[in-house]
Parts: C-alpha cells; sequence; structure tokens
C-alpha cells in the first residue's frame, strides 16, 4: 500500500498593504459625525438661536415630533408655536417631564407632651399652572411616642382652614404611629399636631420625620431659564449632569481634533522607535559587510538579533530577500513602509552606493553615525523644549484655576448681595444714588468663563504641540488632553445646582416654635 504523500506547507510572511492612512481616515470619519452631533447639540440648546416659544430649538424639534398625551394623541402642534409650552403639555414630552424633589423636616424630640403642633409649608406647582392637570405629592409621616404608660393618642394633619386630612388613633409605646397621605396639595401654614387622649397625662417623648414629593413645575432635564441640564447622576455626595448643553461646546472640539492626532501620534511614535534602532542596524550591516558577508547574508544574520521595534522590519527584508528580491528593492521598500525623513535619506544614500558598487561599509557607518546625530540632536531638543511645555501646561492650569475661584466665589457673592431690590422689576438689583446695579446670572457668566477655557485649551495645546515637535497633531494631542481636563474640573467643581440655574429645594419651613393647637373638630 503506497504511503499518502505529506502536504507540504510553507508560511510567507509576505508584505502587507500599509492600513495607517486607511485606519486615519476612518477615524476621521466618525470623529467629524460625532464632531458636528454634538456641535448641533450644543448650538440648539445654548440659546444663540432664536424661537419664537422662548424655548430651546432641540427641544421644540425633538417634542414636536415624538410629544403624544395619555391618549397616544400627538400634541407636537404646542412645541411650535409663538406660545411657551404649559406645564401639562410639557408633560407629554418624554423629556420634558417634571420629577418630583425630595424635602424632609426632621424635628427635635418634642417632651411631655399633652397637645402641641406646629405649622409646615408645602411647596409645589400652583393648581392654576398645571391646567387641572392633578399632581400627585405623596407625605410620609414616621414618628415614635415613648409615654410612662400605654397612653392612648392622635397624631393628624390638618389645613390652613382647620380641616383634618391625615389622622391616626395610636398607643404609646408601640410601632403603630405614622402617617400617609396620596397627596398634599401646595400650601402655606399645614398644621402637624400630636394629642394624648389621656386626661391630664402627658406623653414622655414625640420623635418624627417627615417626607414630602413635591414637583416645582420646572422639567427635569431642563433649569429655570429653560436651558438643557439633562439627568442628574449622583457619585456620592457630587451630582452631576454630563449631558449638559455646555460640555458638548468642549466635546465638539474634542472629537474634532483629539482621536485622530491621538492616533496619528502614536503612528509617530511607533516610527520613532524604528528610527532610534535604525542606526544599530547600519552599524552592525556594516560590521557584517566589513566581514566579508555580503548584504544578503548579513541581513539574513541580523534578523535573528535584537532591535526592538525594528525587529519587524529586519525580518521582512530578510525574507524578501530569501525569496530573490534585489537588496536595493528591498531597502527601499523598507524606506517606503517607515516613510520618515531621517531613513529614507540614509537609504536613498546606501542604495545609490550599493548601484555604484565600491566600498559600501564607509557609507553605511556615515549613515548611521548621521543617523545618530539626528537623533541625539532631536533628543536635545525635546529636553530644551520640555520646559517651555511645561510652562504653557501650568499657566493654563494657572487659568482654570482662576477661572473657577471666580465662578465659585466671585460670582455667588455678587449674585447674593443684588438678588433684590427696590424697583420691583423682575431683574432685581441694588440702587446706588442714581445708578442701578442689575441682578446676574450666574450661568451666564459661568457660560463665558467655560468658553475662554476652553478656547485656551486650543491655543495653549496647539502651541505647546508646536513647540514640541513641530506637528498640528502634537498640538491637538495637547489641546484635546486639556479641554478634557477643563471638563472633568467644570463638571465636579463649577458646575454646581445654584450655579447652572437648579431651583433651589424650599423646603417645609416648619415654624419657629410649637403652639397649643385648638380641639379636633371631627364634624358631625
Amino acid at each position: 500500500m503506497a504511503k499518502k504523500k505529506e502536504k507540504i506547507v510553507v508560511n510567507l510572511d509576505l508584505p502587507k498593504d500599509d492600513t495607517t492612512l486607511t485606519k486615519l481616515y476612518i477615524i476621521l470619519f466618525f470623529s467629524i459625525i460625532l464632531g458636528l452631533g454634538s456641535g448641533l447639540f450644543w448650538v440648539t440648546n445654548s440659546g444663540f438661536i432664536p424661537t419664537p416659544n422662548g424655548e430651546p430649538m432641540f427641544t421644540n424639534m425633538y417634542c414636536g415630533a415624538t410629544a403624544q398625551d395619555n391618549s397616544g394623541n400627538p400634541t407636537g402642534e404646542f412645541f411650535q408655536t409663538n406660545v411657551k409650552p404649559t406645564y401639562t403639555q410639557n408633560e407629554t414630552c418624554n423629556i420634558l417631564g417634571d420629577s418630583p424633589d425630595r424635602v424632609t423636616w426632621e424635628e427635635e424630640p418634642w417632651t411631655s407632651v399633652t397637645k402641641r403642633a406646629k405649622n409646615f409649608d408645602v411647596p409645589g406647582v400652583p393648581p392654576e399652572a398645571t391646567d387641572g392637570r392633578i399632581v400627585l405629592q405623596p407625605l410620609w409621616l414616621n414618628c415614635t411616642v415613648e409615654a410612662s404608660e400605654n397612653y392612648a393618642y392622635t397624631v393628624a394633619i390638618r389645613s390652613p382652614q382647620g380641616e383634618i386630612l391625615e389622622y391616626n388613633n395610636g398607643t404609646a409605646n408601640s410601632d403603630n404611629c405614622g402617617l400617609e397621605m396620596v397627596t398634599i396639595e401646595p400650601a402655606q401654614r399645614y398644621e402637624l399636631l400630636f394629642v394624648s387622649e389621656e386626661e391630664n397625662q402627658f406623653l414622655s417623648e414625640v420623635t418624627f420625620d417627615m417626607t414630602v414629593h413635591y414637583f416645582d413645575g420646572i422639567p427635569a432635564n431642563m433649569n429655570n431659564k429653560s436651558l438643557w441640564l439633562g439627568p442628574k447622576i449622583s457619585l456620592g455626595p457630587v451630582s452631576l449632569h454630563p449631558t449638559i448643553f455646555l460640555n458638548f461646546f468642549g466635546l465638539t472640539f474634542f472629537c474634532f481634533i483629539f482621536p485622530a492626532s491621538y492616533y496619528w501620534e502614536k503612528v509617530e511614535e511607533a516610527k520613532n522607535e524604528v528610527e532610534e534602532k535604525f542606526p544599530d542596524f547600519l552599524r552592525d550591516l556594516a560590521e557584517y559587510w566589513k566581514g566579508g558577508l555580503s548584504m544578503t547574508v548579513a541581513v539574513q544574520t541580523l534578523a535573528t538579533s535584537e532591535y526592538g521595534a525594528l525587529n519587524d522590519e529586519v525580518k521582512k527584508m530578510s525574507d524578501q530577500l530569501s525569496w530573490g528580491i534585489k537588496f536595493s528593492d528591498v531597502i527601499r521598500q523598507f524606506a517606503d513602509r517607515v516613510g520618515t525623513p531621517l531613513v529614507q535619506r540614509a537609504i536613498a544614500l546606501i542604495a545609490e552606493a550599493d548601484r555604484a558598487g565600491g566600498k559600501i561599509s564607509d557609507i553605511l557607518v556615515t549613515a548611521a553615525n548621521d543617523s545618530r546625530e539626528l537623533k541625539f540632536l532631536e533628543g536635545e531638543r525635546k529636553r530644551a523644549i520640555g520646559s517651555y511645555i511645561a510652562v504653557i501646561w501650568t499657566s493654563y492650569f494657572v487659568f482654570l484655576g482662576v477661572i473657577v475661584v471666580l465662578a465659585k466665589v466671585f460670582i455667588p457673592a455678587i449674585a447674593g448681595s443684588n438678588s433684590s431690590g427696590d424697583d420691583g422689576g423682575d431683574s432685581g438689583g441694588q440702587t446706588i444714588g442714581n445708578m442701578t446695579i442689575r441682578n446676574i446670572d450666574p450661568l451666564f457668566f459661568l457660560t463665558i468663563f467655560y468658553y475662554g477655557v476652553t478656547m485656551q485649551a486650543l491655543g495653549n495645546g496647539s502651541m505647546a504641540g508646536l513647540m514640541a515637535t513641530g506637528r498640528f497633531s502634537t498640538g491637538f494631542k495637547h489641546s484635546g488632553m486639556m479641554i478634557l481636563v477643563a471638563l472633568m474640573v467644570f463638571n465636579f467643581v463649577a458646575f454646581s445646582p445654584d450655579l447652572i440655574g437648579i431651583t433651589e429645594v424650599p423646603g417645609l419651613n416648619p415654624s419657629q416654635g410649637s403652639f397649643l393647637p385648638s380641639p379636633l373638630y371631627w364634624g358631625g
């Protein structure tokens, strides 16, 4: 029986097409798409484009196309008129819905209570502002009542008119204390009271806390100036709005310049690593030539040596020579793959010497020394310029720090100092002689500061990169990193609720002291 012939498999590491530019074009394509998207989102939410109803163009367009009521009927026409949408109309759009804020009242324990009460307020959207829409504001009261014996007591909430809204008859020293209301309307001077039902007996200690979920009438994704903030994300004690419209100004430039420049700098770093080992390769090649080896054998021998980032290229040249490709063609292809002026100049010199014949070892040594000297000078330049780049980054951080201090300290202080005025106008302000200082909007100045920091990042980063390598890609890489730093600092420090226009939670405003309530009237 004849033996089965074994297949001979030859693995050829053929030269592959260079995909560097293809990858760069793909990155540029997606970067431009993302940059245009970010820029479009920013400009349609920034207020730079006026709209008939005063709302951002983005919300008008989105809600005009998607809004519908509970029955599924389109309500987009309400966002395409000259009239500002009402609370009810906003609720038909999924990005303009109002979400409840949590308000809590925690009271110090009351002691020796026979009957005692306190007034409190409930914030919320006035009924006339909701167009008849019922807005549920649930209330929870948790309490603990202790006494020397299991005395009966009553806890109740009364309306400003004295009507009992909710009550609970309980027994001291038990766990049945508490109230829960499905909704409580916005109003002032509600009354919370505890009454001992045992004559001449008091409750030793009463502790309680009250929680109300209230609606302020402002869409959860917007501020009180109808500017886009986006969903809130809580990271421990820090609350962030990562999709606030201001972020997209910085992200626009970041997407345009950083991804492609970062990729290209990685390509240049890889080329630089090849150039670092290139003089060593030429020196060893000259030594083998002096030893009597041909260029083909010398390169094939050096393929087993260690040249770091140059290893793959030397191996590729060795394979090409083993296939019978001329040495001059192999080194020209190597120069084309690396593509740097230093390598191309040295290879052109070597190829010409190889074509002319003669003592090529001297040419190799000269090319190696020349390449090494150029890399040394390049390193010296980087070391000399490094201090200037550090100064640019330091100046940027100083500028950023000053801007953040102004935003967090100076602007709120000015805004608070003239928050009310005697003129009764909406602008408020203070009057000094015949001069009226109008109220300032902290978000307006914060916006100007952020735009300024972003422009500073573009200028400083570009200059730092050009000084370092002379390439715009290096400058754009520095600019992108500076923009990223500004985004982080502003979001974690400067974009606080009081500065970006988030309405402060008003609280339940309990009365300063307690009082003796009037008797409970049960009707009848």
